[in-house]
């Protein structure tokens, strides 16, 4: 193959690529046309936790589900919803929800503002919720 065919075809990857990372997420519904606080994904429940999972869920269900909503379907007026493709394990992997939790995170995916870092969570806390959240992630197809 000559060396402009392969310089255009690295090139055109590398711009798909880009896109693909890049591109913005999918907008929430309008704040108004949702009661708030109602979940803003429908989630299929797995058929089974790990003990690591169940210990998460119960710690996700005291601290997490206030803002993303019980089962991680998000909250309207609240927070996002953890059972989607933008926190697939490739695109934020489980340290990013230890940073989530230990620092906070600005708002850069969905317009529900800022999250405030979140204290009382252990490192093993939040070990455990992320288990239960990709245990979810899982059974809705997202891996």
């Amino acid at each position: 193959m000559n060396k402009s065919l392969m310089a255009v075809a690295g090139a055109l990857a590398l711009a798909l690529g880009a896109y693909l990372i890049l591109k913005p997420a999918p907008e929430a519904p309008a704040r108004a046309e949702i009661e708030a606080g109602a979940a803003l994904a429908a989630v299929t429940l797995p058929d089974m936790l790990s003990p690591e999972a169940q210990i998460g869920k119960r710690a996700f269900d005291g601290i997490c589900a206030a803002c993303h909503g019980e089962n991680a379907a998000g909250a309207a007026g609240y927070g996002p919803p953890l059972v989607h493709r933008i926190y697939e394990p490739s695109h934020h992997g489980d340290m990013a929800f230890l940073m989530a939790v230990e620092r906070g995170v600005q708002s850069h995916h969905w317009p529900f503002g800022d999250m405030p870092p979140q204290e009382g969570l252990t490192r093993g806390d939040v070990k455990a919720i992320v288990a239960y959240v990709r245990s979810l992630q899982r059974a809705n197809g997202i891996e």
